[in-house]
C-alpha cells in the first residue's frame, strides 16, 4: 500500500509517497505566496494551500498505482487562525504562526486574565503566535468578520476538511490554540468563554493517528484516487516531524532547524513548566511533549544569505569558517520577535562584536551560532526541570549543513544523531496515516521499524568548553538591550 504524507509549511507544501515498509518512493514541492501587510504581521490564503496541495497530489502520485493510495495525512504549520463563515468560505486571510499582531490580547491574557489561570486552564501561557489572541484580535479589531465566524480551524485542518468534509483537528495542533486543556485532551470552557466562542465553532478533536473521514468523491475523482482513501488527522508540524525522527516515547530529543527553531522532548507523562518558558503540548504519539519555540531559525540563515549577501550558495559561503568557538560576533536571531524562552514579539535581531577585522566569514559563522544559542536557551530549561537529555535527532533544512550540525553538538554539548531521511513532517505524516490504516498497531512500533540513524556528530570536549564561555556571554545580550525593542 502507499501513504501520502503532507507537509503544510509557510512557504511550501511538501508532500511525500511512502510504501508500507517505510521505502519513500517520491517527494513533490509547491510553492505559494506569504503576505506581510504590516510590519509583523503575516498571512496567507487558504485557497492556495489547497489548490497546489491537489496540484502536488496529482504530480505525486504520478507514474504509480493510484489504486494502491490507502490514505493521507498531515503534518501542519501550527497556529494559524482560518475563520469560516456559514457558507464554509474563508473570510478573511489565515493569520499565521510567526503575527506578531497581538501584542495587546497576549498582554491581556497574561495579565489581566493571569498567567496562573492559563495555565490552569490548557498547561500554557499565551504568547503572539498562539490562536487565541488571534480570535480576540478579530474581534476587536475586526468585529464584523468576527461576527460571521462559523468554523475556527487550523490550516492543516481547513486541508482535511476541503478533501474529506470532516470539521476535525488532532490534539498535538490544537494544543498550541490556547483553547486545549492539554491534560485532559478537551476544549477548555473557561477559554471558550474568554475568546466569546462556542464549542459548535471548533472541530472535533481527534488522536493524531485517527480516520477522520474518507476523500470526498469530486475530490477522489480530480486527484484520481478512490474515495475509500483514509484521512487521517496527523499532527503539528513539530509533533509530525518528531514522529519522522522517531522521537516517540519517554524522554527522546528532537531538534528542527526549519523556518523556525524547535527542541522536541517525548514524555510518557504530563508535566509544565513552571515558568511556562516551555510549551506543555500533547504529542502524536498518544502522549505528551515539552517544546521550546524559537521564530526564527534556518529562516535567518536565508536572509542572511539571500537578502543580505545575495547568494544561494549557502554551502559555498561555510566553507571558510575555521575558528569556532572563537568568534567575536554574536547575533540575535530574532527577526520576527522571539517565542521561547523570552516570550517577546518586539524582540528583533541584531549583530554585536563586529571590529575592523570582522569577515564575511564571522558575521555568517554568528548567524549559525546565534540559532544554536537560542535553542540552546530552550534546553537550559528543560535542564533545570531536572530533564536529562544526552542525545538528540536533527531534522528540517538546516540539518543538511554539516558545519550547523557541529555547531548545534558543541554549543548544546549533545549528541546529535542524523538520521537517514531528513524529511521531518512529510514521513512524520505518511507514517500517522499507515497507522491509521492499520499497517501499524502504534506510532512508537512503526517509528522503531522505519527510522534509522545513519551518523552521530559527537561533541568535542576542547570545543565544548570554547562554546560555553560564548554562551554564557551571549545569554547577557538580550536582557542588556531589551529596553531598546
Amino acid at each position: 500500500m502507499l501513504y501520502i504524507g503532507v507537509d503544510l509549511g509557510t512557504s511550501a507544501v511538501k508532500l511525500l509517497l511512502m510504501d508500507e515498509t517505510g521505502d519513500i518512493k517520491n517527494i513533490v514541492s509547491k510553492e505559494y505566496p506569504l503576505f506581510f501587510p504590516h510590519p509583523g504581521w503575516s498571512e496567507q490564503n487558504p485557497e492556495d494551500w489547497f489548490e497546489k496541495s491537489m496540484e502536488g497530489i496529482r504530480e505525486l502520485t504520478e507514474g504509480f498505482d493510484r489504486s494502491k493510495v490507502a490514505g493521507i495525512s498531515f503534518g501542519g504549520q501550527m497556529h494559524g487562525l482560518v475563520a469560516l463563515d456559514k457558507d464554509d468560505q474563508v473570510i478573511r486571510p489565515a493569520i499565521l504562526w510567526n503575527d506578531g499582531r497581538t501584542g495587546e490580547e497576549t498582554d491581556y491574557l497574561n495579565n489581566v486574565i493571569g498567567k496562573d489561570k492559563l495555565s490552569q486552564y490548557t498547561a500554557n501561557i499565551a504568547f503572539a503566535g498562539f490562536t487565541a489572541p488571534k480570535i480576540l484580535w478579530m474581534k476587536k479589531h475586526e468585529p464584523e468578520n468576527f461576527a460571521k465566524i462559523v468554523k475556527i480551524m487550523l490550516p492543516k485542518d481547513y486541508l482535511a476538511y476541503r478533501l474529506s468534509g470532516s470539521f476535525c483537528t488532532d490534539v498535538s495542533d490544537a494544543s498550541g490554540m490556547l483553547l486545549m486543556d492539554v491534560k485532559n485532551r478537551c476544549w477548555s470552557k473557561e477559554m471558550m468563554e474568554i475568546c466569546g466562542i462556542t464549542e459548535e465553532m471548533l472541530p472535533k478533536l481527534y488522536e493524531s493517528y485517527e480516520v477522520v473521514g474518507t476523500l470526498k468523491e469530486d475530490v477522489a475523482e480530480a486527484l484520481g484516487l478512490s474515495a475509500d482513501v483514509k484521512v487521517i488527522a496527523g499532527a503539528g508540524d513539530n509533533a509530525a516531524a518528531a514522529v519522522g525522527t522517531g522521537t516517540v516515547g519517554d524522554g527522546m530529543c528532537n531538534i528542527s532547524l526549519g523556518t523556525s527553531g524547535t527542541i522536541f522532548i517525548s514524555s510518557e507523562n504530563f508535566g509544565v513548566d513552571e515558568n511556562n518558558a516551555l510549551h506543555s503540548f500533547a504529542h502524536a504519539d498518544g502522549n505528551y511533549h515539552l517544546m521550546g519555540c524559537m521564530l526564527s531559525a534556518a529562516s535567518c540563515n536565508k536572509w542572511w544569505m539571500e537578502d543580505i549577501l545575495k547568494t544561494k550558495d549557502f554551502g559555498k559561503e561555510q566553507e571558510e569558517i575555521q575558528k569556532l568557538g572563537e568568534n567575536n560576533v554574536f547575533f540575535l536571531p530574532y527577526l520576527m520577535g522571539e517565542r521561547s524562552p523570552h516570550n517577546n514579539p518586539d524582540a528583533r535581531a541584531m549583530f554585536i562584536g563586529m571590529s575592523m577585522d570582522t569577515t564575511r566569514e564571522d558575521m555568517t559563522q554568528a548567524v549559525l551560532e546565534g540559532v544554536a544559542f537560542g535553542l540552546r536557551d530552550s534546553l537550559e530549561v528543560a535542564r533545570s526541570l531536572g530533564i536529562q537529555i544526552e542525545r538528540t535527532k536533527i531534522c528540517g533544512g538546516g540539518a543538511k549543513s554539516p558545519l550547523w550540525k557541529k555547531i548545534i553538538a558543541n554549543v548544546m554539548n549533545l549528541k546529535v544523531d542524523v538520521i537517514e531521511s531528513e524529511e521531518g513532517p512529510a514521513l512524520g505524516g505518511a507514517m500517522l496515516a499507515a497507522v491509521g490504516c492499520g499497517e501499524y498497531p502504534d506510532v512508537k512500533t512503526i517509528a522503531e521499524k522505519i527510522v534509522k540513524v545513519v551518523d552521530t556528530v559527537e561533541p568535542e570536549e576542547e570545543l565544548v568548553k570554547k562554546y560555553e564561555e560564548k554562551y554564557q556571554k551571549f545569554r547577557t545580550i538580550y536582557p542588556t538591550v531589551k529596553c531598546l525593542y
